[in-house]
């Protein structure tokens, strides 16, 4: 798994790409939980 950065925009972009990835789990991990508790809401 060896990858090296030759340019800074190349590892900014994939910094980038990262954090949506990470933002994205973070979303629908929220989004999950919230249905999981108003689920049982009477």
């Amino acid at each position: 798994m060896e990858h090296t950065f030759y340019t800074l925009q190349e590892f900014m972009l994939h910094t980038e790409s990262v954090t949506y990835i990470i933002l994205a789990i973070i979303l629908l991990g929220v989004l999950g939980f919230w249905l999981f508790l108003t689920e049982y809401d009477d």
